[in-house]
């Protein structure tokens, strides 16, 4: 494996997965503290005791032992988000909270101070709770200003700081869960697809605006668009799965092209003409999508999936559902793995935009068995889980050699965290295990994984030791 000599190898996390201490230092509520069910279930409206992201690992105290653990693994970007409702509690205020501030500029001088470079995702799935109430989420136009505000906040505190900022974590997901995803309260049965796409729009507009502000506040900052990656195969070579799988490939693909293109392109016009859809657009709008384009693309990608024009067995996905590949097998909770599909994803995105890519998600959820590690302490066996990123990033090292510009890959997530779809701490991604357990117990205690040194060599390595 040949990377780049400045790759930027690492690992990634969302706040309201890890942070915990939901209401300490001033924050206010967030869409995730009323969601114990992730993307199942209804939301409670208040915290209750058995939603384990009020807790999380307890990041937000103990995020200072994490990031030794990171500069061990040998980091140089460490993903994390800034909960919003940490600098506006409830996101309409005029003036932010100073306690939050203060904690980012710990966590964040913590990481230079063991050479990491943060990258921030600026709204990653946690809307403030009173703006999903008042505004609706993302239906809303208000929301672009309250966005704003919250963006410019950002910047002028943490300009120094911070080099990489994603705007978005998977804008493309508000289709498919619009309350996790765009802070939507009304149900997804009950919103037209106008209104939909209508919330689309504005967090377009939203991600257009803060590209701008951030080129004119740190000319030395780059900012990225931040999708879900998930290719869609057609079933069968029959012409009719081909179109079917690019046509579904189209709503994905649609907000990537107006990040680095500007411009809605032909086909979701089309899209909207044919199934009555309307938004409501300004030139003002379409001025600053036009002149604000991404620096480079960032992505998720765990899985594939397969469309037919009939429609077949479905097949769980990171928030997208598609059909059964026939040649795939399936993680614990259903995800399909294909390896190979990175490489694909990644030379299409850089045929399809020309522009730096970014993998800042990749990894695989498992039940892990904390078992004595033959010296006095803890460890994983987690072999499956060293097989399964060996193989991702020797398809994403194979991208390179076709000739991907691929700026880094980073883990989801170094350390175990609660899940977002199932919100449950079972499913365990890390380098590094958490106790903590689905019914609230356990020490936080953190234990190395096999995985860990082994991860810890790649780094060094630079990819070599695949």
């Amino acid at each position: 494996m040949q990377f780049p000599e400045n790759f930027l190898w690492g690992g990634a996390v969302a706040a309201n997965q890890c942070e915990g201490a939901y209401a300490e230092g001033g924050k206010g509520l967030s869409i995730q503290d009323v969601m114990p069910r992730g993307l199942q279930g209804e939301p409670t409206m208040v915290p209750t005791e058995d939603n384990l992201k009020l807790v999380g690992i307890d990041f937000y105290h103990r995020f200072r032992e994490d990031i030794q653990l990171f500069a061990e693994l040998g980091f140089k970007v460490f993903r994390t988000s800034i909960a919003w409702s940490r600098i506006f509690p409830r996101g309409d205020e005029k003036e932010p909270n100073e306690q939050g501030l203060a904690f980012y500029d710990a966590l964040f001088d913590t990481c230079h101070e063991y050479g990491i470079e943060p990258m921030v995702t600026i709204s990653h799935y946690e809307t403030p709770l009173h703006l999903a109430k008042t505004c609706d989420g993302w239906r809303s136009r208000r929301m672009i200003g309250f966005y704003e505000r919250y963006v410019r906040t950002l910047f002028a505190r943490y300009a120094g700081k911070v080099k990489y900022w994603l705007t978005f974590n998977e804008i493309n997901s508000v289709l498919h869960a619009p309350l996790m995803s765009g802070g939507i309260l009304t149900p997804r049965e009950k919103l037209s697809e106008s209104a939909l796409y209508q919330a689309c729009h504005h967090e377009l507009v939203a991600s257009a605006l803060a590209t701008k502000i951030a080129h004119e506040l740190m000319p030395d900052a780059l900012v990225g668009c931040m999708v879900l990656a998930m290719p869609l195969y057609p079933l069968t070579p029959k012409p009719e799965d081909v179109i079917a799988a690019m046509l579904e490939s189209n709503k994905n693909d649609f907000f990537g092209d107006v990040h680095v293109r500007g411009v809605y392109p032909g086909y979701i016009k089309r899209y909207f003409k044919e199934h009555g859809i309307e938004i409501e657009t300004t030139e003002e709008d379409l001025r600053l999508l036009r002149e604000n384009t991404v620096d480079f693309v960032s992505f998720s990608y765990y899985v594939s999936l397969c469309k037919s024009a009939a429609g077949e067995e479905k097949s769980a996905g990171n928030i997208i559902e598609g059909e059964k590949n026939p040649y795939l097998k399936e993680s614990a909770w259903g995800w399909q793995i294909d390896p190979a599909g990175l490489r694909y994803v990644l030379n299409r995105f850089w045929n399809r935009w020309q522009k730096p890519l970014f993998i800042v998600e990749n990894g695989l959820g498992a039940d892990d068995v904390l078992v004595d590690d033959g010296a006095g302490g803890k460890t994983v066996e987690d072999d499956y889980r060293i097989d399964y990123l060996r193989a991702h990033i020797r398809e994403a090292g194979e991208a390179v050699a076709d000739g991907v510009d691929l700026m880094g890959y980073l883990t989801w997530a170094p350390i175990d965290l609660v899940s977002a779809s199932t919100a449950e701490m079972k499913k365990r991604y890390g380098f590094i295990y958490v106790d903590r357990h689905d019914d609230g117990t356990g020490t936080l205690a953190r234990w190395k994984k096999k995985s860990f040194a082994w991860y810890r060599e790649v780094i060094a390595t630079n990819g070599a030791s695949l």
